[in-house]
């Protein structure tokens, strides 16, 4: 079993962090492309090379986000229609989210077999994700899924604060 912890700085306007080993040795390195469009996530590991990046759909009637993985199938996450609770699905060959996602503590499955847990530390500077990968050979995958969950999570918030302030 690993560990790794997602480390988010609030304020961080560049929207880049890195993802630390349970000795905060970086492992992983996150930029998001600010101006961008479509918006995009490249992930690279610590030797600098890109292992995935995540990519918004742009002309969507429902939010969605494509996560291309190397060496591994894309995972599609695109949001349901419902009228009161946000809901998604995920799209992978046998990967599912089981638990609360919205509020980052869930584990991830393969075909039905959990390969990680991932649970928020709340008493932290910033967002502080624990993220415990039982099956390495799937590791780049529950990084790049992780940082896409968060993704939708951002996006989903400030569409709701656009709607609110044009309500207001």
């Amino acid at each position: 079993m690993r560990k790794l912890y997602i480390k988010q700085k609030l304020f961080s306007i560049g929207e880049k962090f890195h993802i630390y080993d349970e000795n905060e040795r970086p492992q992983y390195y996150v930029e998001g492309s600010f101006f961008k469009i479509p918006k995009t996530f490249t992930i690279y590991n610590q030797y600098q090379i890109e292992v995935a990046t995540i990519t918004k759909k742009v002309w969507s009637f429902l939010p969605k986000f494509y996560v291309d993985i190397r060496n591994s199938p894309q995972i599609m996450i695109e949001k349901d229609f419902t009228f009161f609770k946000a809901s998604y699905q995920i799209s992978a060959q046998g990967i599912e989210v089981a638990g609360n996602w919205w509020d980052m503590d869930f584990e991830v499955l393969r075909f039905g077999r959990p390969i990680a847990k991932i649970h928020k530390k709340w008493l932290s500077w910033g967002d502080t994700y624990e993220v415990e990968i039982y099956n390495e050979d799937f590791e780049e995958t529950i990084v790049a899924l992780v940082i896409a969950i968060d993704c939708v999570k951002a996006d989903q918030g400030s569409s709701s604060n656009a709607s609110v302030n044009m309500n207001s």
